[in-house]
């Protein structure tokens, strides 16, 4: 048995050990503590499956921005915790939710396991076509050329989500500020990674977003770690949540997908075809919009960790 081999069979036990451990656990914290870690070992995986841009995005979003937010679920749960974790299920009800998770599954292994070989693929199709997107990532060029249409509505979809985490807010808030993030027992080493993190975290963020159009990367890993910073200098106090009436918070919300969808529409007359680039402007307009769009996941995000206004508008 290779190096390699024998790695790739123990991180597929550890996977399958902490997805059991993440369901089996009967409080929410030690869950969520083996959900982050289970992200985390996923990322190791799509690595191993040479897929850099999707294991940077599971490190970010999936076990990064995921696990904070529900840690914070956690932590408004508590209350109510002892109980929940008092009823356990009827031993029927246990039975057949064993048996529908394992006939999904089965049904998830036949697929995998009866694909025809070689496996049915569009990357011959879709590197043939990269030269006419000017980027050399295949990623970004399927996520903002290809199926330019579904990151459009994923950035629509994210600005739904924070709308709806608003809406959770008594009708005296609305307009005001979340709740401050920042510890109530003030941490020095926390106010110093604050101080100091910020400044490396952003230029990562934007050194990832900027060589997304030809390297592993682009908006949503380098806006998660702006956001991530951003979420630090409020949890050590440094800066608190902004009032979401403010004009410069909704222009900032909104400008990335406005953008995009304006590009989208000038498609029609430029290209003639919606969401087209003109020839000798793509990857322009792609890096364009990757900027843009990074600025709005990223305040997008930091609003969602901060959660629904709890604090009147200041007049």
């Amino acid at each position: 048995m290779t190096f390699a081999l024998a790695f790739d069979c123990g991180l597929a036990v550890l996977i399958l050990a902490m997805a059991i451990w993440t369901i089996a656990a009967r409080t929410t914290f030690p869950a969520v503590v083996g959900f982050v870690a289970y992200g985390l070992l996923l990322t190791l995986v799509w690595m191993r499956l040479a897929a850099p841009d999707v294991a940077l995005t599971e490190a970010a979003i999936g076990g990064g921005l995921t696990g904070v937010l529900l840690l914070g679920a956690t932590s408004r749960l508590r209350a109510t915790e002892p109980p929940a974790v008092s009823e356990r299920p009827s031993v029927p009800f246990r039975l057949a939710v064993a048996g529908l998770c394992t006939l999904l599954s089965a049904a998830i292994a036949a697929v995998v396991l009866l694909l025809p070989d070689p496996a049915p693929t569009l990357a011959p199709e879709a590197a043939a076509k990269l030269s006419l997107t000017g980027v050399g990532n295949a990623v970004t060029a399927v996520l903002l050329a290809y199926r330019a249409l579904d990151t459009l509505l994923e950035s629509a979809v994210l600005l739904l989500a924070l709308v709806g985490v608003w809406s959770l807010a008594p009708d005296r808030f609305w307009g005001g500020a979340p709740r401050s993030l920042a510890l109530r027992h003030r941490d020095g080493s926390l106010s110093l990674l604050g101080q100091v993190l910020p400044p490396i975290g952003i230029v990562l963020g934007v050194y990832i977003v900027w060589v997304g159009a030809d390297a592993p990367g682009g908006k949503f890993q380098g806006a998660t770690i702006i956001g991530a910073m951003w979420v630090l200098t409020m949890m050590a106090g440094l800066q608190t949540p902004p009032e979401i009436s403010q004009a410069w918070v909704r222009v900032i919300l909104v400008a990335g997908a406005a953008f995009f969808l304006a590009v989208g529409i000038a498609g029609f007359w430029l290209a003639g075809a919606f969401l087209a680039y003109p020839t000798g402007f793509a990857k322009s307009l792609i890096v364009a919009i990757e900027v843009a769009l990074t600025l709005s996941v990223a305040a997008t995000l930091g609003l969602l960790v901060a959660g629904p206004p709890a604090r009147p508008v200041r007049t």
